[in-house]
């Protein structure tokens, strides 16, 4: 039984966290820090990565989790095509480009990793107490 009692617990959240604040150190610096688009939309992108897998676990079911982890991994898949972008423009140097990168292909695969494994338990139930508590039984 693999149990999480708040959405901070889960390591998907922490590396999107983790993301997040790449994404805004990246971004605060140089002529990055003056393409208001390219770094409004990356730091949009990062924090609905964040905020999609903490809306989904409070969600009231299954389900609702399932879908909102969906769109996180969305938000990861623009993410991505974003830094190609802030490479290409010369805002990121090849290491911070693979360094950055790697973190949201992990964070991808473990968003889709943790669907799979939602799905395949199609009797889980969402258990509740004081409002925040998360168990997925086998």
């Amino acid at each position: 039984m693999s149990t999480a009692k708040r959405f901070e617990e889960l390591d998907v959240w922490q590396g999107a966290r983790e993301l997040t604040n790449l994404i805004y150190g990246f971004s605060s610096e140089g002529v990055f820090s003056r393409d208001f688009g390219l770094r409004d939309q990356m730091r949009r992108a990062s924090v609905s990565i964040m905020s999609n897998i903490a809306e989904g676990f409070e969600g009231q079911s299954q389900a609702v989790f399932i879908r909102y982890l969906a769109h996180a991994k969305g938000s990861a898949g623009e993410l991505r095509a974003q830094w190609y972008i802030a490479k290409d423009q010369g805002y990121i140097n090849d290491e911070e480009f693979n360094t950055s990168f790697s973190l949201v292909e992990i964070c991808s695969k473990q968003i889709a990793r943790l669907i799979q494994y939602l799905e395949s338990q199609p009797n889980s139930r969402r258990v509740r107490e004081d409002g925040e508590y998360y168990d997925i039984k086998q």
